[in-house]
């Protein structure tokens, strides 16, 4: 590339610089999330205004990242022009080195014919010829040789004369050569910092906006968290009553029509092991302890040495049988008699695991609940459910064991009469049978206690909107981009954190893959012990999909509380 052309293609990145500098600059602030204030509309508008700034410098950036991609392997091939020149100044060098060489051994060449030339130029004046000659023709001779001699001198000493200058002339072009280039090579130097400066700056700011609004997608997973599960609840060793605006009971007899609802079969488990309630619809059922158990984790009892001590945490080392297993709360001491002898043999054989290895075991959900009241004051059904099975353990097995599993566990299949399932399966579950709170329930509450803070709703029920918003929020979630599903979250932000979209925002989004407005109709398709797909207004999402969008976008404490699955009905009246 010529010089001229290099400095005005220079000149043009520079502007271009100038003007991308020019574009990002005043988006460069630094922006903070003040989450200890309290003020959850600050926090909100702080998220907006980062959205926003983010949204602008993509925008800004955007256009010209594909003209600065090209700026730079301009660069890149203009150095490579520059290498070759640099280069080529080193062939220069070479060879103007060499004709001062030559030069130097023609030196006494150029000497002696300048020596001889001025000599002869004294000497061989046609006046000396014409008195020495003989006669005219050797005068003719003498003077046609000294002619032709004189005029080799001068060619001699003009070629070499010129050769002196064009190496003069070669010497100070290359010079010049040499010191367009260093000047080049820095202006090429600096543009080309500044170019990837501003890529760089642009890029490192936006990911700086990035990694702020990316605290509402920790957000986002805490509420799936919250709502999923982090716990399995047991039965405890407290009265419990049904809450009648979560049964379909209370939302038949009183939710407006066109309403939904949705109901979990089972409570916050795992669904592993023994169902608490299962054992006690068994036992009213005329099984006992053993026949329980065994339907349960596949194997009867045997008997070893449980006698000792057990590190239990906050309590120290206690005796296992009289007073740790006298103290275990995961069962109500009314509930019936087989039943507290399985849950005594299921928490032995936990326990027993942790006694043998010598290792503490927690005392709360996380392991089995232990109250040290209980165990100090234990109830008489429960002691003599603990006394009568002394030394009694299922081997070879992790006693799991939950207060309400739906009818369906994974370690032993459909928990009913007949061990089957089928669309009514619930009405020959064990659970069902003995009365569970919890076997078929919506759940609006925070936590599980039917005393837990509702956020303001009365009731689990959903409008026909609401559960428009659901199916939008979906729809979103498996067809938007990043940026448009950072915001779907509960549209309650009393008792959740966020910027949510409004159902009108969400709405809007989701209109681009097929979003709706009002639900009306609704078809859920359940499995083995897992709700396979639901329908709504010609909408299929997989079990899985709808509750991780129900559970996200639901308002207030609505949720599925189950981790890992879903099994679940939606009623619509």
């Amino acid at each position: 590339m010529p010089r001229q052309m290099v400095v005005v293609f220079l000149r043009f990145c520079f502007f271009l610089v100038i003007m991308v500098l020019g574009l990002c600059a005043p988006l460069a602030f630094s922006q903070t999330i003040d989450v200890s204030s309290g003020n959850l509309d600050n926090i909100n508008k702080q998220l907006a205004d980062l959205n926003d700034a983010l949204n602008k410098s993509v925008a800004a950036t955007k256009p010209l990242q594909s003209q600065l991609d090209s700026m730079q392997k301009q660069i890149t091939d203009i150095k490579n022009q520059v290498t070759g020149i640099e280069a080529d100044t080193v062939v220069k060098q070479k060879e103007i080195d060499r004709g001062y060489k030559q030069l130097a051994e023609k030196e006494q060449i150029i000497s002696q014919t300048i020596r001889d030339f001025y000599v002869k130029s004294y000497y061989n004046t046609p006046l000396l010829i014409f008195l020495s000659a003989a006669d005219a023709s050797e005068m003719t001779q003498t003077l046609a040789y000294q002619h032709a001699k004189t005029e080799q001198d001068k060619a001699i000493i003009t070629n070499i004369a010129l050769s002196i200058t064009d190496l003069e002339n070669k010497k100070a072009k290359l010079e010049q050569e040499k010191t367009w280039l260093v000047t080049a090579k820095a202006n090429l130097d600096e543009q080309s910092q500044k170019l990837d400066q501003v890529v760089k700056g642009a890029l490192a700011y936006q990911q700086n906006l990035t990694g702020q609004i990316a605290a509402l997608s920790s957000e986002q997973q805490s509420i799936l968290n919250a709502r999923g599960g982090g716990f399995t609840a047991t039965v405890g060793d407290s009265d419990l009553a049904d809450d009648y605006n979560a049964s379909i009971a209370g939302f038949r007899a009183s939710a407006p029509s066109g309403y939904f609802a949705l109901f979990s079969f089972g409570a916050y488990t795992h669904r592993k092991g023994m169902s608490q309630y299962g054992a006690f619809g068994r036992a009213n059922s005329g099984q006992d302890y053993h026949a329980i158990l065994k339907a349960y984790y596949g194997k009867d009892v045997s008997t070893v040495d449980t006698g000792g001590q057990i590190q239990v945490a906050g309590s120290g080392s206690i005796d296992f049988e009289t007073t740790y297993l006298y103290g275990i709360a995961e069962m109500p001491s009314n509930f019936p008699t087989e039943a507290l002898k399985a849950q005594a043999v299921a928490a032995r054989s936990y326990a027993y695991r942790y006694k043998q290895q010598g290792q503490q075991i927690c005392a709360d959900e996380g392991c089995q609940v232990y109250s040290p009241s209980k165990a100090a004051n234990p109830p008489d059904a429960w002691k003599q459910a603990v006394d009568s099975t002394k030394g009694q353990i299922i081997d070879g097995v992790t006693t799991y064991f939950s207060s309400t599993a739906g009818g369906y566990l994974t370690t032993s299949g459909w928990d009913t009469t007949d061990g089957n399932g089928g669309s009514d399966f619930s009405s020959r579950a064990y659970e069902k049978i003995a009365g569970s709170p919890w076997f078929y329930k919506a759940w609006y509450r925070q936590g599980y206690s039917n005393s837990g803070n509702t956020c303001g709703r009365s009731s689990p029920w959903l409008s026909p909107t609401d559960m428009a918003d659901i199916v939008n929020a979906y729809l979103v979630l498996t067809k938007g981009s990043s940026s448009e599903t950072s915001r779907i979250t509960p549209v309650t932000t009393s008792c959740w954190p966020g910027n949510p979209y409004s159902q009108d925002e969400l709405r809007s989004i989701a209109s681009n893959y097929g979003g709706i407005s009002s639900a009306d109709s609704v078809t859920v398709s359940q499995g083995n012990g897992s709700t396979n797909t639901v329908t709504i207004n010609g909408i299929t999402m997989s079990g899985s999909d709808f509750q991780k969008a129900f559970n996200l976008r639901a308002p207030g404490y609505l949720r599925i509380p189950q981790d890992g699955f879903a099994f679940f009905n939606i009623e619509h009246k």
